[in-house]
């Protein structure tokens, strides 16, 4: 039993040894076995370490925090890649209503492998496993999507081609990558996770959730060549980079006009937040993008952003004199520039 308890995979099975094999109650079916295990989940996740830290179904804000999740339900969760799911228990219930919401699911093989997945198994796909982290996922299994809300935190129902158009500074360069960025090729996308691995769900070798090398050889690992990458509009970055074939990881330099003095600009640090302004804006003129809040000699700009261009804003901005300047990203010429506009020529 002791050697069963310190080798088991997961709470079902350890659960399952203990029930079966020691305690023997008269009722052993699938249902007492399920809310069985349950109790013992609900323990485990409330008191065990999840890799780095990491607690589930918190609310996700950093690209660093993405990244842990991910491996997090990589290394530490029962999965089953399943089409249009983003995590739900393959509960009775969950089987019936997947095995007939998409084409995908419905087919015999499809359908034999989510119908024999135990109630501890989670269901995902590449996108979903994304939204699903985004939208609060917990590891509940007692709840309908494992503690996931459904377009919450500002995170819409979106495919994986649509969400990589809604990133910031894409590019196939791979070069220079950020932790948590979203890696994509056509049709799927995954998670970048530091090191040359990526996590991302896929029916391809393990059928689940799982870490795979990210276009480098690494032992151990699958090798998946995505062709883009860029930063998610719902999480923040620390501008650390690295390549995915190794190094150290370096600073990315502030975003800097042709000047000779620009590229040491240091961008003022933002001390107000409201959620509510986050999003994508046009300005409504030609607009100075700046160091900082403000038209001070100090407040170098960085870049003239056309009228009619687009910057996002992620909440964060400072005030001058009562007004607004928000603190935004924007992209041109393949080079992503971060720095702060004035909110009066600015419109959602």
């Amino acid at each position: 039993m002791w050697a069963v308890l310190t080798t088991t995979k997961s709470i079902r099975e350890a659960s399952d040894a203990v029930l079966l094999n020691y305690e023997r109650p008269a009722d052993q079916s699938e249902a007492v076995r399920v809310k069985r295990a349950g109790y013992g989940q609900t323990y485990y996740d409330k008191y065990a370490e999840k890799g780095s830290g990491e607690t589930m179904g918190g609310k996700i804000t950093t690209g660093k925090q993405l990244a842990e999740a991910a491996l997090n339900v990589a290394k530490n969760y029962k999965t089953l890649y399943v089409m249009g799911c983003f995590g739900a228990p393959m509960t009775a219930a969950n089987k019936k209503r997947y095995t007939k919401n998409n084409p995908y699911n419905t087919a015999a093989d499809r359908v034999r492998m989510i119908n024999a997945a135990s109630a501890d198994t989670f269901g995902f796909d590449c996108v979903c496993l994304i939204k699903g982290l985004l939208w609060g996922w917990s590891g509940d299994g007692s709840k309908s999507y494992g503690g996931a809300g459904y377009a919450v935190n500002g995170v819409p129902d979106i495919g994986a081609d649509t969400m990589i158009t809604k990133c910031s500074g894409v590019t196939t360069d791979f070069s220079k990558i950020e932790v948590g960025e979203a890696v994509w090729c056509k049709g799927h996308i995954g998670i970048y996770i530091g090191g040359g691995l990526a996590v991302e769900c896929t029916p391809k070798w393990k059928n689940c959730v799982q870490v795979t090398a990210c276009n480098c050889d690494k032992s151990g690992y699958n090798r998946r060549n995505w062709t883009k990458h860029g930063k998610l509009p719902y999480v923040t970055y620390t501008s650390q980079s690295e390549s995915v074939t190794g190094g150290t990881p370096t600073t990315t330099p502030s975003p800097s006009t042709t000047k000779p003095a620009a590229p040491s600009v240091k961008i003022e640090a933002a001390k107000c937040f409201d959620k509510k302004l986050a999003g994508a804006y046009k300005t409504t003129d030609d607009l100075n993008l700046r160091a900082g809040a403000g038209t001070g000699n100090d407040k170098t700009v960085l870049v003239v952003v056309p009228k009619g261009g687009t910057v996002r804003n992620y909440g964060y901005y400072n005030t001058v004199s009562g007004k607004k300047w928000l603190c935004v990203q924007y992209t041109a010429g393949g080079k992503t520039y971060t720095g702060y506009c004035s909110m009066a020529y600015l419109k959602k």
